[in-house]
Parts: structure tokens; C-alpha cells; sequence
């Protein structure tokens, strides 16, 4: 009889051991900023169309926009604007470019909060930029490789004033849904169909 005790016993201490060797292996794979970088790194320029839908404060009903998203590393960005009517905002480094109208407005980044908030958060996250984004945020991950959401707050206090909250949503190394929440209670919500490779000449 003491001898099968014993026998469990030592059964046990070795499923137990066997637990604690595993436990950090489990925690390599979890699914965190680092690990969602990487993935979205992977793509180093694409093509996108997105829709998008605003709330703004006034205004009722939403206000439907469409075109087309472009984005080539490390820091290249614009958003073509084809519907309602035809507009753009190419960014590169942190020299933004409107055009409106046959009107060319250039500015830097931070003269527009908002702007440079939704820039920031798409930018970094469609180039896989952690650092950047970290900079910028305070983030949080939920979700797998297959589905994930990306949460980001405004670190500067004077940016918080404005922006609430960024909130992205994807599926592997593609973004679908970007929501912008301003602290004045407007917001928008982008759809954004998976992008293709930009063709090289």
C-alpha cells in the first residue's frame, strides 16, 4: 500500500513539474502587441477601399464617405476620397497634403489633433510599428491572430482633450474596422476591405 502511495505521489510531482515547464511556453504564445506587430509588419505596402460612416454633433443621420486607403513603409499614408465628392490627404513623415476643390493645403501633423491621431493609429498599425504606436497610445490587444482589437488612448493630455479613443479591429495581418471616438461626442466608423500588394512597375 505505501509503496503505491508513493507511486502517486511521484506521478503527481512529475504532472505538477510538467505544468510549471509548460506555464512560460503558454505565455510566449499569447497574443500581444509585440506578437501583432510582427504580423501586420509582414505587409510592406498595399491598396485599400474603405467606406466610412460619421456622427457629428448637429448633423442628423450619419455622413456616408468612400475611396480608397494607400500605405507604403515606413511612413507613407493617404486616404483618396471619391465619394461624396473627390478629396485627399497624403501623408509622409509628419508633412500632411490636402488637396480640395483644386485647392493644395500642406501642414504639419500636429496643427490638426484629430487628423494626426486617426494617422497615427492607422499608420502604426498598418506598417506593424509597435514603438510608434506606443508613443503615441496607451494599448491594449484582445482577441487571436484570426480576430483581433486593438484599443488606443491618447497619451498627450491636450490630444485626450479632443480624442477619446481609436479602436481597431482585424483578422490576421489585415484591418477591417477603424472607430474614432472624440471626446466632444462625435464619431466615424471605418470599414476597410483586406488590401492588395501594390503593383510595381
Amino acid at each position: 500500500m505505501k509503496h503505491r502511495i508513493d507511486s502517486t505521489r511521484r506521478a503527481l510531482l512529475v504532472a505538477a513539474g510538467a505544468a510549471l515547464v509548460a506555464r512560460p511556453s503558454l505565455a510566449a504564445d499569447k497574443f500581444d502587441l509585440t506578437a501583432l506587430a510582427a504580423l501586420l509588419a509582414q505587409r510592406k505596402s498595399g491598396e485599400a477601399r474603405f467606406e466610412e460612416s460619421r456622427l457629428v454633433s448637429g448633423i442628423d443621420g450619419p455622413l456616408f464617405s468612400s475611396g480608397t486607403l494607400t500605405f507604403t513603409a515606413p511612413d507613407a499614408f493617404a486616404r483618396h476620397t471619391l465619394q461624396p465628392r473627390a478629396e485627399s490627404m497624403t501623408v509622409q513623415g509628419n508633412v500632411m497634403t490636402l488637396k480640395r476643390g483644386g485647392r493644395t493645403r500642406q501642414m504639419t501633423l500636429d496643427a490638426v489633433p484629430e487628423l494626426s491621431t486617426l494617422v497615427e493609429a492607422m499608420r502604426g498599425t498598418l506598417m506593424g510599428d509597435a514603438l510608434s504606436l506606443q508613443k503615441h497610445f496607451t494599448t491594449a490587444v484582445a482577441g487571436t491572430a484570426q480576430g483581433w482589437k486593438l484599443t488606443l488612448v491618447p497619451r498627450d493630455r491636450a490630444l485626450a482633450a479632443q480624442v477619446r479613443e481609436v479602436a481597431i479591429e482585424g483578422q490576421r495581418g489585415d484591418m477591417r474596422v477603424v472607430s474614432l471616438w472624440l471626446a466632444g461626442g462625435d464619431s466615424s466608423r471605418m470599414t476597410i476591405e483586406p488590401p492588395e500588394p501594390t503593383k510595381t512597375p
